[in-house]
């Protein structure tokens, strides 16, 4: 480097990469699994290589599978969320490998969040309404 031009020349190359980047994941899907020791506890180490297999089988190049700690409700580990691009989070309680390999197919292939797994505000785990 000789320059602040050259500098800043290094500089706007970096930001185009990024924002090019950032244009070409504009169809990317987010998994989240939680990995505190709850939820590893629970099982949450299959239910995140069952999301990262049936992926990979599916050559779904689209689809990142990350891990989180815990969120605090223990009680529904394994969890999951689920981001597809412009719509609302979707939170999966109480995973298996079957269920993972199943919202891969419903939700994030064909868009139909798999109901029965979803906790909601107003109710509990799996469609369940909450004991008082």
């Amino acid at each position: 480097m000789k320059s602040i031009s050259e500098l800043e020349q290094i500089r706007q190359r970096t930001l185009d990469r990024l924002n090019q980047r950032l244009e070409d994941r504009s169809d990317e899907v987010r998994v989240v699994v939680g990995m505190g020791t709850c939820g590893i506890a629970a099982g949450a180490r299959a239910v995140m290589m069952a999301f990262m297999t049936e992926c990979t089988l599916r050559k779904l190049s689209h689809v990142t599978v990350s891990q989180t700690g815990c969120i605090g409700m223990c009680r529904f580990e394994p969890m999951a969320d689920v981001f597809l691009p412009g719509q609302e989070k979707v939170t999966y309680v109480n995973l298996d490998g079957d269920k993972a390999r199943r919202i891969v197919t419903d939700h994030i292939v064909n868009g139909n969040p798999v109901t029965e797994y979803v906790i909601t505000s107003q109710l509990g785990s799996a469609g369940k309404e909450e004991d008082q």
